[in-house]
């Protein structure tokens, strides 16, 4: 079975979002995964210090196939020091996973399967 890591921003963490509606909808993603026989875990990040060591105990946590990172991280000019560092954790911590992108929470699958 293929597996795929999911790299998020954390809902709760963006101002004047609806976080639980949209955890909902990551959730709802997460379970898509399965669906297509893929093996998927995801990882919300906060912009602050515990953002390198949350997504390096995900990265190291088994030999992901490919690792999507969302586009709340990608597309927000504010956050790009920390895609930056999303990129370069991925390449040290796991080198065999493809990286991928998403458009949004819901094509994470479709990203996925790009490159598995």
């Amino acid at each position: 079975m293929s597996s795929a890591l999911v790299v998020g921003y954390d809902p709760q963490a963006i101002p004047g979002v609806g976080g639980e509606a949209l955890r909902t909808a990551l959730d709802a993603e997460l379970a898509r995964f399965g669906e297509h026989g893929i093996d998927a875990a995801m990882t919300l990040i906060m912009f602050d210090e515990s953002a390198e060591s949350t997504l390096v105990a995900s990265l190291t946590k088994q030999p992901w196939d490919v690792v999507v990172v969302g586009g709340g991280i990608r597309k927000t000019e504010p956050l790009l020091p920390l895609f930056e560092q999303i990129v370069n954790l991925i390449r040290r911590h796991a080198p065999q996973a493809a990286i991928a992108f998403n458009t949004s929470g819901g094509d994470s699958v479709e990203a996925a399967q790009r490159w598995l």
